[in-house]
């Protein structure tokens, strides 16, 4: 692979402290693979599932076999498992706009929403946004020691406050990720002050990271991509809401249309991946912890802020890591890109990507495109020029790929060991 020999043994060095963390990483992938095979077996999961469904996708016994395994495996009364969802931020935009109307107000407790739900809402001007329909949005921010603002949040919790939406991951941000006890207490607050608000968690990049989900500590929705971790990297597209009853149906109505909701939208050929994805993912996702584990690790090492820091409890796969200048931020994507198993001769270069306020970098040469659960790493080109590595399928491919990313750092000169 063409390593440099003292970078490789420079992070060979760091394996042996991390044993006991991986072993706990395997024990609750090992948990979550078991209640994967429950709620499939209790589904009675067989092999019609799998079937080709087109036209209108009446009676498409896979897909809704499906719905019904990911509303057991979440505890919540129903789901919405589909191949018509694009990507997470569809998947939010769907629950938010069937669930919210004029004159209604969104609430984030813990500050700016991930950057592409800007235009969602309309922080962030765009035709068709939330704001357009006369949905307004309040937000209160995280406290400077990542903290929740509970007298700011009481404050901001009016008449007109519907819903309320919970990212659990940190987006382009250096926040700490929600563990989903966290994000218990701030439903309870938040319930105790109002109790029929709705309470919407984005779920991305945390499914199986621990053995419970937010739909356990009251969540209403929990909301996430299947290209991220519950694809387990064979879902070539879609995503899940998963949550009460009226939520599910409200946010169907608004994916399909009123009157129809869940009843249409046939699964195709996707099937067998949606379901393979999902027994895989408690083993993948574990895969991407290593990976995360091991990166922070190494750079911190180096004297470089890491989030969360070496040390620290995951809650998602994501690791940050502030590389303090834009040219280490391209030569790291450049090392993970030349790590990957497809497009490897590829060199990623910034560019003015939709949804976004200044040129971002990715490196992801993925089997499916975008899918940030496979080896993946992007940042945006502005100070303090984070990075944001995560994913692998195998710990193998992510252990490379970090390997990879400080090799092109160090042979550019702009890292030394």
């Amino acid at each position: 692979m063409k390593i440099d020999p003292g970078v490789a043994a420079y992070c060979e060095g760091v394996l042996p402290d991390l044993k006991e963390r991986f072993a706990k990483i395997d024990e609750i992938a090992e948990y979550n693979q078991l209640k994967v095979i429950k709620a499939m077996q209790d589904n009675r999961v067989n092999a019609d599932c799998f079937h080709y469904a087109s036209g209108y996708g009446y009676d498409d016994v896979g897909r809704d076999t499906l719905e019904k395994v990911y509303a057991s495996l979440f505890k919540t009364e129903d789901a919405l498992v589909r191949p018509l969802i694009a990507c997470g931020t569809h998947a939010l935009s769907t629950a938010l706009f069937g669930n919210l109307r004029p004159g209604d107000e969104l609430l984030s407790p813990v500050g700016k929403p991930y950057d592409t739900l800007a235009s969602v809402i309309g922080i962030k001007e765009a035709k068709g946004s939330l704001a357009e329909y006369g949905i307004s949005y309040r937000q209160v921010d995280l406290k400077a020691d990542g903290s929740f603002d509970y007298e700011g949040i009481k404050a901001a919790i009016t008449e007109k406050t519907k819903l309320v939406t919970i990212q659990r991951s940190k987006g382009y941000q250096t926040r700490p990720t929600l563990s989903v006890a966290r994000i218990g207490e701030l439903i309870a607050f938040i319930k105790g002050i109002r109790e029929d608000v709705i309470c919407m968690v984005d779920n991305c990049y945390g499914e199986f990271v621990e053995k419970t989900e937010p739909s356990e500590v009251g969540a209403d929705m929990v909301v996430g991509s299947l290209i991220k971790n519950p694809g387990g990297g064979l879902a070539p597209i879609g995503g899940y809401i998963c949550g009460r009853a009226d939520c599910v149906e409200n946010a169907a109505y608004r994916l399909t249309t009123p009157g129809l909701g869940k009843e249409v939208g046939a699964s195709l050929d996707v099937m067998r991946s949606f379901y393979q994805g999902l027994f895989f993912a408690p083993t993948v996702v574990a895969s991407a912890l290593k990976g995360a584990i091991f990166a922070a690790n190494i750079y911190e090492k180096l004297g470089f802020s890491v989030v969360p820091n070496g040390s620290e409890e995951r809650y998602d796969i994501i690791q940050a890591v502030t590389l303090e200048n834009k040219e280490r931020v391209i030569a790291f994507c450049r090392g993970i890109q030349a790590a990957a198993p497809v497009d490897a001769y590829v060199t990623p270069e910034p560019w003015p990507m939709p949804g976004y306020d200044c040129d971002v970098i990715m490196a992801a040469g993925a089997f499916i495109q975008g899918s940030s659960i496979e080896l993946s790493a992007d940042g945006p080109i502005k100070e303090p020029y984070n990075v944001y590595f995560q994913g692998g399928l195998t710990w193998a491919h992510s252990k490379l790929g970090i390997i990879s990313s400080l090799d092109h750092l160090v042979k550019a000169g702009l890292v030394t060991l």
